[in-house]
């Protein structure tokens, strides 16, 4: 599948800012599966990173006009997501629940997640808002 990426297919995006800066890779993509619907699409998204080469690949279903800016944007995000998770875990104990149900595990989730809703929006309010402090 990968040798019906012409080099010219790929394209150096970045897919966001990171801790240290924009994160770029050369981006490629492959339709992967014919159109079953009309107006809609399923690609491989290949990353590869641009020292070492090491690839990393996204299973993409959309508009069939999606563009490849468009994918690498969301899966961008990802990092965004993990991020999250991770706050999460370690800030609210997200991952600390030994339930054996649904209901109980829904709202530990749920709390969780307020209580990590509650700790931004107070980070927020406490961090200066510009040069001048305040």
């Amino acid at each position: 599948m990968l040798a019906s990426c012409r080099p010219r297919a790929w394209r150096h995006l970045s897919a966001g800012d990171g801790a240290k800066g924009p994160r770029v890779y050369a981006w490629a993509r492959v339709p992967i599966r014919p159109l079953r619907e009309p107006g809609r699409g399923h690609w491989l998204l290949v990353r590869r990173r641009l020292a070492g080469g090491e690839l990393a690949y996204y299973v993409c279903y959309g508009p069939a006009r999606t563009t490849l800016a468009e994918l690498v944007r969301v899966a961008g995000m990802r990092w965004m997501v993990e991020s999250g998770f991770r706050a999460g875990k370690g800030q609210t104990g997200l991952d600390h629940y030994q339930v054996r149900r649904y209901p109980a595990w829904y709202r530990h989730v749920t709390l969780a997640m307020v209580a990590l809703a509650f700790l931004a929006v107070m980070r927020a309010r406490a961090a200066p808002t510009g040069a001048g402090g305040g």
